[in-house]
């Protein structure tokens, strides 16, 4: 079972939610401001991405907003806090497929080639 993880006043949630519908992948929504994935969750991303740098999402109003002191989280575990209290901040959507595999960002390109769907 593949899971969307985002925020459901996101349009960019709402379009690949869209897409999945659209091409009978069957998946679960997580909006992650209502139910906050647990620590491990934002660490098992943050490994797939590549660092927890790579998770943020640094244009968004929110990060731009934050004092500096907080953007210079040093350690794994000042990530997570961060996360914890602003999971808007990651790069949405999130889609983590049954395998454990994650993804971040929406393109129809980029599904079609996530889902095997096309040629």
């Amino acid at each position: 079972m593949t899971t969307l993880y985002g925020l459901d006043n996101c349009d960019t949630c709402r379009k690949a939610r869209k897409w999945l519908d659209r091409f009978g992948v069957a998946h679960d929504f997580v909006d992650y401001r209502k139910d906050k994935p647990e620590p491990e969750i934002f660490a098992e991303w943050a490994r797939q991405a590549g660092g927890f740098e790579a998770l943020i999402n640094k244009s968004s109003t929110t990060w731009r907003q934050l004092p500096d002191n907080r953007k210079a989280a040093g350690s794994n575990a000042e990530w997570t806090l961060l996360l914890r209290e602003y999971p808007q901040l990651v790069r949405r959507p999130v889609v983590v497929t049954g395998d454990g595999v994650m993804s971040q960002g929406f393109s129809d390109n980029g599904f079609k080639k996530r889902f095997g769907i096309g040629g």
